[in-house]
């Protein structure tokens, strides 16, 4: 019986050890490309990481979206990143005059509407039309870029708008209207077109003041390395430009 024991301890113990060890050198062996990028992005850079790791076995990418004013004080104070992609060049400053990262490229633009629910019930057809008292306005914090945008195109408009909330990012100021808090939002034309419905958007000629330059670096001392080069040029690429188009951004001709 003692050798019959042995025997089985002998014919079990390789297999346990193959079971156990195969998934964890898979595991170890699949790098990980972090992105911090725009809040207006996340629709677009989630189409893009697919297609990355659909061509690159073996690479993941994860993703931080938000402000972009806080995701570069998330990098200056330390937080692993390997691509920042910004909203506007004032933020993006911020992690290059910390010599953060590699010269930036600007791979897309973008312009400014007013969310109103479908149908404008209000009947909005211009910014000074926010100036109304009787409308709840939802606009970005002055702080980030799509606020900043939105400051710049009230002042070309002449329109004294007191808004109800000032939000931290893109997507947190749509949504406001989405869950029928305020009646308009000033936000990305992208952002409106990413709704999925319930919202139609209010071209403003003043929108052309205050168009967002998007550029994308990747950070000094990468952790993922190479991949993370590869990410950036992916969405430099036509491939990059053709999913940005269709998300409503304008792309810059090479």
């Amino acid at each position: 019986m003692r050798l019959v024991r042995a025997v089985l301890a002998l014919l079990v113990a390789p297999a346990l050890l193959a079971g156990c060890g195969s998934p964890r050198a898979g595991h170890e062996g699949r790098r990980t490309v972090t992105v911090f990028a725009a809040a207006s992005l996340t629709g677009v850079f989630t189409e893009l990481g697919a297609a990355f790791e659909a061509a690159n076995p073996g690479v993941a990418v994860r993703f931080n979206f938000g402000s972009s004013a806080t995701l570069a004080q998330q990098i200056v104070q330390g937080a692993p990143a390997d691509v920042f992609a910004a909203a506007n060049p004032a933020t993006m400053r911020t992690v290059t005059d910390a010599s953060l990262a590699g010269p930036p490229a600007v791979f897309a633009r973008n312009r400014l509407q007013i969310a109103v629910p479908e149908g404008n019930p209000a009947g909005i057809t211009g910014l000074r039309d926010l100036a109304d008292p009787r409308l709840k306005v939802a606009l970005c914090a002055p702080q980030v870029p799509c606020g900043a945008a939105a400051t710049a195109v009230l002042a070309a408009a002449g329109a004294e708008v007191t808004p109800v909330t000032l939000e931290q990012d893109v997507k947190a100021t749509l949504t406001k209207l989405e869950l029928g808090e305020v009646d308009a939002a000033l936000v990305y034309r992208t952002d409106v077109l990413a709704s999925g419905g319930g919202v139609e958007g209010v071209d403003v000629p003043e929108a052309g003041e205050a168009v967002n330059d998007y550029p994308i670096a990747v950070l000094r001392d990468a952790p993922a390395g190479e991949p993370a080069e590869r990410f950036a040029a992916l969405v430099r690429s036509p491939r990059g430009g053709e999913a940005l188009a269709r998300a409503g951004f304008e792309v810059p001709r090479a």
